[in-house]
């Protein structure tokens, strides 16, 4: 699991330009109210809608600390779109962004970007819990929530809603009270507008996001369940904003809420996901800081009767590899992968486990023969890209994840894994052009331009190659003109 940090960080002050400019095209989401919208003038198109979500994905990755583990994103994009599936949601373009965090948190942004914390799959105890926070996200997509805050308060001023956001950008970075000072600094009568609008819109997402649950086949009680957790751990929480600045307010009568909808559903008995409790397992040790008290914690589960014995035992597998042992982790997941040997969660963490044992070749060959059968599998791609990479393959590295770049072209950490293994091969044009795209999708702009410019004397004589660089040089500072004009 790798994160990708606020490496090249854009100011507040560009951010908040990025906000608060209607010809950019840019927007900002907020992390910790309800979606508030910008201030924009007539109907915002489900168009304008998806290129505002993108502006504010690429302006979010520089702010906040993200993650890239392509097995936890397979299943959460999988997870996502399933849902989708079952919504009311007409522009399906969806993308998610993994915010390392432990807060029990997720957000929507217009435009289909769905920002999830992995501390929420932490904290919920089922697929289904974590489904009911993501279902009611899908909701304020669906019901177009944004486009109709913005009709709601276009009369209100842009600085008032740039400071608004400007607080949350903060806040949600910087977890202090600075954040709230900023909040706290804007007009009351605003800020309450705002929110008592917004309330509608929670109320909305609720119901909606339930018929999603249902029409998908999962437990409607796992709503309730996931608002009582929140409301467990906002009792604990240290600094916490009044409840009416909370993204998600929490109280007895939505859980109240909550549980009546759910009991006009059939009762049925409902089974857990086993992927979600292995991908759960695996944030568990992404949290722990520590390997060889996570083993000692997946022991101790395992021999007080688990309820989750195997995604307990693939933890233990996990841990036991990040603790280096390597002989006990292969003999506990032999006992998982001869279980159900199709299952991608084991198989990629055998790969992970020659890895980390120098295995390379066995862990090539073993991911080779499962990209033979699914061919173009993000998880499976970038663990063999790892493993060759470890191995002193960069060529065939270089190949595959080209190739896959074209698969997952908004996939920063690609891009960036790409630019190293251009390095390892000595393509240096490669290196320039792989982090210009990954300096694009975390929104800084002028060091994606700089990187082609340092391509170009490089290939002199080729005209194509020039006129491509050229090209996307000329595209990346249409984008910048775009941020600059006020």
């Amino acid at each position: 699991m790798v994160r990708i940090s606020k490496i090249f960080p854009i100011s507040l002050l560009s951010l908040l330009f990025l906000i608060s400019s209607p010809s950019s095209g840019q927007v900002t989401e907020d992390l910790q109210l309800p979606e508030l919208g910008s201030i924009t003038s007539g109907t915002i198109s489900l168009q304008k809608e998806y290129e505002l979500g993108r502006a504010f994905l690429k302006a979010f990755r520089s702010q906040v600390r993200t993650i890239s583990d392509p097995l936890l994103q397979d299943y959460l994009e999988e997870l996502i779109y399933k849902l989708a599936s079952f919504s009311t949601l007409k522009d399906k373009r969806l993308e998610i962004a993994i915010v390392d965090n432990k807060t029990i948190n997720a957000f929507a942004v217009p435009g289909g970007v769905i920002g999830i914390h992995n501390g929420l799959l932490l904290q919920a105890g089922t697929e289904a819990q974590l489904s009911s926070v993501l279902a009611h996200e899908l909701a304020h997509l669906s019901q177009r929530h944004f486009a109709r805050s913005v009709e709601a308060q276009k009369r209100n001023t842009i600085p008032n809603m740039a400071g608004l956001l400007a607080g949350i950008i903060v806040a949600a970075t910087s977890g202090g009270s600075a954040g709230m000072a900023a909040l706290t600094a804007i007009q009351a009568a605003t800020l309450q507008s705002q929110l008592r609008y917004s309330r509608l819109h929670e109320q909305e997402a609720d119901r909606v996001g339930m018929q999603t649950i249902v029409r998908a086949e999962m437990d409607p009680g796992g709503a309730a369940d996931m608002f009582e957790k929140m409301q467990q751990a906002s009792r604990y929480a240290s600094n916490r904003p009044p409840e009416f600045l909370l993204s998600h307010p929490v109280t007895e009568s939505r859980i109240s809420d909550a549980r009546n909808r759910a009991r006009k559903h059939p009762k049925k008995m409902y089974t857990d996901s086993l992927r979600f409790q292995l991908m759960k397992a695996r944030v568990i040790l992404h949290f722990s800081g520590n390997s060889k008290e996570t083993v000692s914690r997946f022991r101790a589960k395992l021999s007080s009767g688990s309820s989750q014995p195997d995604a307990d035992q693939y933890g233990l597998v996990l841990a036991l590899t990040a603790n280096g042992d390597f002989a006990e982790a292969e003999a506990k997941l032999g006992s998982l992968r001869k279980a159900s040997p199709m299952e991608m969660s084991y198989l990629i963490a055998e790969a992970e486990l020659y890895i980390a044992s120098a295995k390379n070749e066995q862990a090539i060959q073993l991911l080779d023969n499962a990209l033979s059968i699914n061919p173009g599998n993000h998880p499976l791609t970038m663990t063999l890209a790892d493993a060759l990479i470890k191995s002193n393959q960069p060529h065939r590295a270089e190949s595959l994840l080209e190739k896959h770049s074209s698969r997952k072209p908004n996939d920063p950490y690609v891009w960036y894994l790409l630019a190293e293994t251009h390095g390892l091969a000595g393509d240096i044009v490669g290196v320039h052009k792989a982090r210009a795209e990954f300096f694009v999708l975390n929104g800084v702009l002028d060091r994606a331009a700089r990187q082609l410019s340092y391509a170009l004397p490089l290939v002199k004589g080729n005209h194509l190659s020039t006129s491509k660089i050229k090209e996307r040089i000329k595209q990346i500072k249409q984008m910048e003109l775009a941020m600059k004009q006020l």
